[in-house]
């Protein structure tokens, strides 16, 4: 089992370094390149999830991700420091499925999730959970031991082996 970790500062600037080594390490792992841009995209996600948390929370911590090539799997997972499950953020993937629905409701409020930077557009909550949902073999979303969220990821070794 190897495992890389990675820790960046909370700009979204990083979130494409970090997109690409994640992509380095899953092609050094043995990763389909089939899978390859499914684990560039969920990886962008989840990172961009926890940037925006940071930004809005803990600007001065780092993120974190954490690369694992199991014998049957392989594994991401992002960590954020931010309080669990802060309002309006989604704590599961049926919760972003859920927010999501919801936010497509004319009728309800809120649900957008603004990253304030030039030429971002509002975001509707739960988007970044459910595209990784769409992505992944398997995510789970939970607390993080001492603090913060943490989106585990695994791909599992049929689709990393090319099966």
């Amino acid at each position: 089992m190897a495992t890389v970790e990675v820790r960046f500062s909370a700009l979204p600037a990083h979130v494409r370094t970090a997109r690409l080594v994640a992509a380095a390490v899953a092609r050094r792992s043995g990763v389909d390149e089939a899978v390859l841009d499914e684990v560039r995209l969920a990886v962008g996600e989840a990172c961009s999830r926890a940037v925006d948390l940071h930004r809005r929370h803990c600007p001065e911590q780092p993120v974190e991700i954490r690369l694992t090539d199991d014998p049957g799997a392989f594994r991401v997972a992002v960590h954020d420091q931010a309080p669990s499950a802060p309002a309006g953020v989604p704590a599961s993937p049926a919760d972003a499925l859920g927010a999501l629905a919801d936010s497509a409701d004319p009728a309800s409020e809120g649900g957008a999730l603004d990253l304030g930077g030039p030429g971002d557009e509002a975001v509707p909550e739960g988007v970044g959970i459910a595209v990784i949902t769409g992505l992944v073999d398997d995510v789970v979303v939970r607390p993080a031991p001492g603090g913060g969220t943490s989106v585990e990821m695994t791909w599992s070794a049929e689709r990393v082996a090319g099966g």
